[in-house]
């Protein structure tokens, strides 16, 4: 690769002095946990989104070793709402790891940072970055977006040769001097001017450089993903309440969809609900109009049914079940949707709640 095809690193720098965001939370009392938390919540999440989930983390967890001592319930309460519960289950086992095999420090090489569970290169080329002080190279959404527009590379980032190039560019590109502010820098810049839609090319730092720009492309890139098609999935979800404000809650296993995470029953047709009806008693109290909850590979449509335990209820609390209170007082980790059915059931009389429609 020429020179001439490098990004101007001095442009960016003076531009992200002048411009560039210093007072986010993960800013401020810089550390390596502080930063890696701060990465892992922002994957796949957009930093308007991420602030209040992470000042609630800290607060509660303010280091690793408060985190590493956590039960998962626990974690996974707080994660409730931000997706990809995966990455939260990772958080906890890299903290014990890092309290047990590292004595509660990060390591400061590479290698050993992506040895640790769910953190990847970038992840950990932002952590030497932005908390160490050392020269580490960072390929998040923000940044290759700027480097497909800059470049104006005409692939999906997501294929491997594609990718392998981004990766040179930004290895070529990054600085020794200043790596933590020009990381911060570009990841700015793809975030507030360099955006996916509407960007503010006049106010770039990198317009005189940019090939998109020059050939007026720079709408129809990055590529996108090639769409596919989502399949549709179905299940029923059985809001099995008592008078005392709690609805049966069912713990997913560790691995799989939700992994670990409290949910409610769930039944696949009629004759499933009849026969868990028979099992658990109860009295059916209607149900409400379908819910749909997209995943990134298909489409789950959650037909929500209303069971309202009598006295004899013959469903009592055994592993991996329990009653859980409506005012949401218990901490334990619930996808998004089920939450979003709880607060529902909370705010209705269930008296009865078969008229309770949308």
């Amino acid at each position: 690769m020429s020179c001439a095809t490098l990004i101007d690193s001095g442009a960016v720098l003076d531009w992200y002095r002048r411009h560039g965001r210093h007072d986010l939370p993960w800013q401020q009392d810089t550390t390596p946990y502080r930063v890696w938390v701060s990465e892992i919540m922002l994957q796949q999440t957009q930093v308007s989104t991420v602030i209040g989930y992470y000042q609630r983390f800290m607060t509660r967890f303010p280091d690793v070793e408060s985190l590493a001592a956590a039960p998962l319930d626990e974690v996974l309460h707080l994660w409730t709402g931000l997706g990809y519960y995966a990455r939260a289950r990772n958080l906890h086992k890299t903290a014990q790891t890092v309290c047990q095999l590292h004595n509660g420090s990060f390591p400061p090489d590479i290698d050993s940072l992506t040895a640790l569970p769910g953190i990847g290169r970038s992840t950990a080329g932002a952590i030497l970055a932005l908390a160490m002080g050392e020269r580490g190279v960072i390929l998040d959404g923000n940044v290759k977006r700027v480097l497909c527009r800059y470049h104006a590379i005409r692939s999906w980032s997501g294929e491997s040769k594609t990718l392998a190039r981004l990766w040179q560019i930004a290895e070529d590109t990054t600085p020794r001097q200043q790596v933590a502010a020009y990381t911060q820098a570009m990841m700015d810049l793809g975030a507030t001017l360099c955006t996916r839609s509407k960007p503010d090319c006049e106010r770039c730092p990198l317009q005189a450089g940019c090939q998109a720009y020059k050939l007026a492309i720079t709408r129809q890139l990055p590529v996108s993903k090639p769409r596919k098609t989502l399949p549709q999935k179905q299940t029923c979800m059985i809001l099995f309440y008592q008078d005392d404000d709690t609805v049966l809650l069912q713990q997913r296993q560790t691995s799989g969809l939700w992994g670990g995470l409290w949910s409610l029953p769930e039944c696949d047709d009629e004759q499933a609900l009849s026969e868990w009806l028979q099992c658990y008693g109860g009295e059916r109290d209607g149900q409400w109009p379908v819910l749909r909850h997209t995943f990134s590979h298909f489409h789950l449509d959650i037909t929500p049914i209303l069971v309202r335990a009598g006295s004899s209820v013959r469903c009592l609390d055994s592993a991996g079940s329990l009653w859980y209170p409506l005012n949401h007082s218990m901490k334990l980790g619930l996808a998004a949707p089920v939450k979003k059915l709880l607060d529902r059931l909370a705010s209705h009389p269930h008296k009865p709640l078969s008229n309770a429609q949308d």
